[in-house]
């Protein structure tokens, strides 16, 4: 008898708890996962809850923030005009009698239109050094400090193709006038200028370099374990910006090069990969996407892709000279509002100046 009341007991048990999960699985949130929307629009959020169940309130959150509450299975408005772009998920936190649960469902947020088209004349032509596999370009001095990416003792697999250094050259000659030459087993990828000191991302070796700007000695060394790996860089005068293959651009502090949050970049279609070398102008990042001949233009509060210029016409490919490798650098000069641009071991820098189609 005793054994037959147990066994009845467990049975109870187990379909306690099955009607408990199936009670649990059947409170839905919309919208359905994966949906996409235009910054701006307003979004309806709202539990489905099970007939005959009965929660005492829910509270809805954007990822970690509360953006509402409710008694019942009233839809609360989310607005998306302040928010940053991207994949963001939305949860409902449901109390019933002490206990609490979760449901969540996730949107894409994209931009609210696509980016005005660019075109761009040729003000003037520059030589640039063919030896220089451009990584990150800056404007100082009447010339350029420049990050030339190779690797002398590359990795397994991988070809060797040139000791990475840091170079500064002239603007008019593209003479090489003094440089450091990088650890041979590392490839040299952005920098940026802050103070007297210049900063460099390493690509995949998770270190970085803090250079004299005047002597080019080196002063430190720090593990940049930020993002995938280390690609562009650029620097607004408070916060440092890095990107690292994906489509996220990292914020660091200038001082201790740590993480201080970050925005996904993303035009109308979804998801803009592959951002590389990035310049700040006039409240902007400029950007290259690697293996394109286009520069976008980034709204560095959103991430939203906000202008965009086909460059394919600037070197077309047939006429590039022979080591010439893809488009990528771009440097600005803020006392004058020039614009250069340059590839990787391209012989000729450009200098271009943008206008809105």
């Amino acid at each position: 008898m005793n054994k037959r009341l147990a066994l009845f007991g467990l049975l109870a048990i187990f379909a306690l708890s099955c009607n408990n999960n199936k009670q649990q699985e059947d409170f839905t949130l919309a919208p359905e996962a994966g949906s996409t929307y235009k910054s701006g629009e307003n979004i309806s959020v709202k539990l489905s809850i099970p007939q005959g169940n009965k929660v005492d309130s829910v509270v809805y959150l954007l990822d970690s923030t509360r953006i509402g509450a409710a008694k019942d299975s009233s839809a609360i408005t989310l607005k998306t005009d302040s928010l940053v772009l991207g994949a963001r998920v939305i949860t409902a936190k449901i109390y019933q009698a002490g206990a609490s649960q979760e449901v969540t469902t996730n949107i894409v947020l994209l931009p609210a239109k696509a980016p005005q088209q660019l075109t761009y004349t040729v003000e003037k032509v520059f030589p640039h050094d063919t030896s220089l596999y451009t990584e990150g370009l800056i404007y100082s001095d009447n010339g350029f400090y420049e990050s030339s990416g190779g690797y002398l003792l590359p990795p397994p697999d991988v070809p060797v193709d040139g000791q990475s250094k840091l170079v500064k050259t002239q603007l008019a000659t593209g003479r090489v006038v003094q440089q450091k030459l990088v650890d041979p087993k590392v490839f040299a990828e952005g920098i940026v200028v802050i103070g007297d000191k210049i900063m460099q991302l390493t690509w995949k070796e998770k270190i970085g370099y803090v250079y004299d700007k005047k002597t080019f000695e080196l002063k430190d060394t720090f593990n940049n374990n930020v993002g995938i790996e280390g690609w562009g860089m650029t620097y607004d005068g408070s916060k440092i910006y890095m990107d690292d293959s994906s489509n996220r651009i990292w914020f660091l502090n200038k001082d201790t090069y740590r993480q201080m949050g970050y925005i996904d970049v993303y035009d109308e279609k979804g998801a803009v990969n592959k951002i590389n070398e990035l310049e700040y102008i006039d409240g902007k990042i400029y950007a290259n996407i690697y293996g394109s001949d286009d520069i976008i233009v980034i709204d560095p509060k959103t991430g939203a892709v906000v202008q965009r210029a086909d460059m394919s016409n600037l070197y077309p490919k047939n006429q590039r000279n022979p080591e010439a490798d893809v488009l990528n650098g771009i440097a600005y000069d803020k006392a004058t509002g020039r614009i250069f641009v340059t590839g990787k071991k391209w012989n000729k820098l450009f200098q271009v100046k943008f206008k809105a189609q």
